[in-house]
């Protein structure tokens, strides 16, 4: 792989190169990636979707909405001292190719910004309800006479090849209305892959695919104009999708911990040790002391726990950019970092006081519920308008559905991933409502 290839400018439907030294220098590609996304409906939807703790009544709780944005932050200063490095090491990329650090950052802000738009309801068990209804839910039978790619789509349900879909699909009637730039979306697919082959490995990018096979073809071709292709038909993961990872990793380790401080579910006094090991070489004792409240000395870990972790992670990446370049890197940055320890300690905490508590997980069964419902009657709805054999029930259940979604009249695949992403893109509350309605 090779930077000036990585950083490509080029949209679905371009006919001719776009050079960085053509862009307007007041608003590059790469920030039209991010406006696009910010002020798209898919992320608006994050505001009510839950991060760890559903519906929350806490002002103090974060959503995917504010987790995205928290993650797009650390990521934009992970781009961006990593592209200080690398044009520091190729010059070229500024002198021949006009590239920044400021593009790097806006390439990985974007990203960033978009890592959790294709996740459903309910965090990760909304997935795995998703997953489930297709295994052994009402919709097992649906897709007996699917290939068995197909299956595994939905079988194996997944957020990210989701994301991927949001970022590339035409809607609404404005076509192109949201195309990003290659080098997004390949920062973006954390996981190049499809569902099928299955093939596990120990490389981090192997651990869940990243787009849906009706995305497989567009995504071929992102991946040979960035040169991702791997050996035997597959892709190496985009260098820059290193640093969303390590984003994400970085706020979900601190900023879920600090959720289940500020809802007194994890001690201060434990909070504050185990912050405290992480950044014991950087606390300026004086400045500490004289802060009075939890909340305060909370803040004030937690900004230098992400400073410590973003300086670690970025002289990872550059003493590995030559096997990241390669494709031979297998690991996540935080899994080589020298807080290691510290960091698998906080989620280990996070775990027992958090992610296992009986309100997270209370709630969580009353969103598995809603969407296997939903499901169920929707996908059984889709399928017999296709062979105008609808009941009452479906008829009316159709009628809810908004009038941009349209249904593949004769392609079962398609039919039962666009209600699988309907379901996906509902909030949290929008979940529970059209459970309501549909009871």
């Amino acid at each position: 792989m090779h930077w000036k290839d990585l950083l490509s400018l080029k949209r679905q439907g371009d006919t001719k190169k776009r050079l960085r030294t053509d862009q307007n220098h007041l608003r590059s590609g790469f920030e039209v990636d991010y406006d696009r996304i910010i002020f798209s409906s898919a992320f608006r939807h994050l505001q009510d979707k839950t991060q760890v703790i559903p519906f929350s009544q806490s002002g103090f709780v974060h959503t995917r909405l504010t987790h995205s944005l928290e993650v797009s932050v650390v990521g934009r200063s992970l781009g961006r001292a990593v592209g200080s490095a690398v044009i520091q090491k190729h010059p070229a990329m500024a002198v021949t190719h006009g590239y920044q650090p400021h593009d790097f950052g806006t390439i990985v802000a974007a990203a960033c910004l978009a890592h959790d738009i294709g996740n459903p309801p309910f965090g990760h068990s909304g997935e795995q309800a998703i997953g489930d209804f297709f295994t052994s839910g009402a919709g097992a039978a649906l897709i007996s006479t699917l290939t068995e790619s197909q299956q595994q789509d939905l079988i194996r349900f997944e957020g990210n090849a989701n994301g991927v879909r949001i970022l590339t699909e035409d809607r609404e009637g404005v076509p192109g209305g949201r195309r990003r730039s290659y080098a997004t979306l390949g920062t973006f697919t954390k996981y190049p892959k499809a569902s099928t082959p299955i093939q596990p490995t120990q490389k981090v990018s192997d651990k869940k695919f990243g787009f849906f096979q009706s995305q497989s073809t567009f995504f071929s071709e992102v991946a040979e104009e960035l040169g991702l292709q791997g050996s035997q038909n597959t892709f190496h993961r985009h260098p820059l999708a290193f640093l969303v990872e390590a984003a994400d990793d970085i706020c979900y380790t601190l900023i879920d911990f600090e959720d289940g401080i500020n809802l007194g579910w994890i001690p201060e006094s434990y909070a504050l040790e185990y912050l405290i090991k992480l950044v014991k070489d950087h606390i300026d004792t004086d400045k500490y002391k004289q802060l009075q409240t939890t909340t305060d000395r909370l803040a004030y870990l937690r900004a230098l726990s992400i400073g410590v972790l973003i300086e670690d992670a970025t002289r990872i990446f550059m003493e590995h950019e030559e096997e990241i370049l390669a494709g031979e890197f297998p690991y996540a940055l935080l899994k080589k970092s020298k807080y290691t320890a510290q960091v698998e300690d906080i989620i280990k905490l996070s775990k027992e006081k958090i992610y296992r508590s009986e309100e997270v997980i209370e709630k969580e069964v009353k969103g598995y519920r809603a969407i296997h419902h939903i499901l169920e009657v929707l996908s059984h709805a889709v399928i017999r308008q296709s062979a105008q054999k609808t009941t009452a029930l479906d008829r009316l259940a159709l009628n809810l559905l908004p009038e941009t979604i349209r249904f593949s009249p004769e392609d079962r695949y398609q039919q039962l991933l666009q209600t699988s992403c309907f379901v996906a893109g509902l909030t949290d509350g929008q979940a529970l409502l059209w459970h309501k309605k549909l009871s």
